[in-house]
């Protein structure tokens, strides 16, 4: 569960490790982090409290490793407690979420927001290893690309028993035996994948991107699975199908394998299900499996 600190308690501990604040606002906030503007001494930076400190550890890893001039990732300046929870403070980049970009403005930046994927794709990888999610060090626990897509039906990775009432064991069965099937044909690519690009992690000034954020979900794989996600989310959100349509209009060969593509976003869809069936968000548990049928329908059998 999100944090929900009372924001005394939350400057007493950040002015406490980094002295005065002199001016605090609202932000939006993401899924899993409270999340406030704040100004110390002449500059604007970002504040974030998360149960754990791992994925900003995380953070600070990727914008040192993989931060450059097409792929602005804000710096991590300073990582500490409050009470049970951890804080991250971080530069401010300057703009507005795609989520939060008036659907009018979308089209000026699509462009830009799929040639920060190319870059993203690019990113040299020396001194990391393994594949799927890695961990602040660079290092993932899969020993190639399909094992980690295939780490979906395992029970280490996934409690499907805790959550088969709310699914239901059939409905389970079937759509995670078909994405099985179709694991084999999937290529073996190793390049970093931010694992959830495209709505509240990028920031735009209206006409480039400014800034790449959260990291947790990043991982080491094929690039097409960043586009998948985009792919997945686009009839939930105006700014996934802005870019959605850019691809096919404007990037055809970036959509890949049409099968390979829709696999990942089956992939993506089963575990949106399992996070939304833990959680017990009925509305969301919904609106996955509803989605994850229209893939499964459009898969060849």
């Amino acid at each position: 569960m999100k944090p929900t600190l009372p924001r005394k308690t939350i400057v007493e501990a950040v002015e406490r490790d980094l002295g005065p604040v002199s001016q605090w606002s609202t932000v939006s906030e993401g899924e899993e982090s409270q999340v406030f503007g704040m100004r110390l001494g002449d500059e604007d930076l970002i504040l974030r409290i998360n149960n754990v400190a791992d994925d900003f550890q995380k953070d600070a890893f990727c914008q040192r490793r993989f931060a450059a001039l097409e792929l602005p990732i804000p710096e991590v300046l300073s990582i500490g407690a409050v009470g049970p929870f951890s804080y991250c403070v971080s530069r401010r980049a300057a703009g507005v979420t795609l989520q939060d970009l008036p659907p009018a403005g979308l089209p000026d930046v699509v462009g830009s927001a799929a040639g920060v994927l190319r870059t993203i794709a690019q990113s040299p990888l020396h001194e990391t290893r393994g594949y799927g999610r890695f961990d602040a060090r660079g290092n993932a626990e899969h020993s190639s690309w399909r094992d980690f897509l295939a780490s979906i039906s395992l029970g280490q990775h996934y409690d499907w028993k805790s959550v088969e009432t709310s699914v239901g064991g059939p409905w389970l069965e079937r759509h995670l035996s078909l994405f099985m099937d179709f694991v084999p044909e999937c290529p073996e690519f190793r390049c970093l994948v931010h694992g959830d690009f495209g709505s509240n992690n990028v920031l735009t000034d209206g006409v480039n991107i400014t800034g790449v954020i959260d990291w947790s979900e990043a991982l080491f794989g094929d690039p097409l699975y960043d586009v998948a996600n985009i792919f997945f989310w686009r009839p939930w959100l105006a700014c996934m199908e802005e870019q959605a349509r850019y691809f096919v209009e404007c990037e055809p060969q970036a959509m890949g394998d049409p099968v390979v593509l829709r696999c990942y976003q089956l992939r993506i869809g089963l575990q949106q299900v399992h996070e939304a069936a833990k959680a017990g968000s009925e509305e969301d548990l919904c609106w996955a499996m509803a989605r994850c049928e229209v893939l499964a329908a459009d898969l060849p059998v």
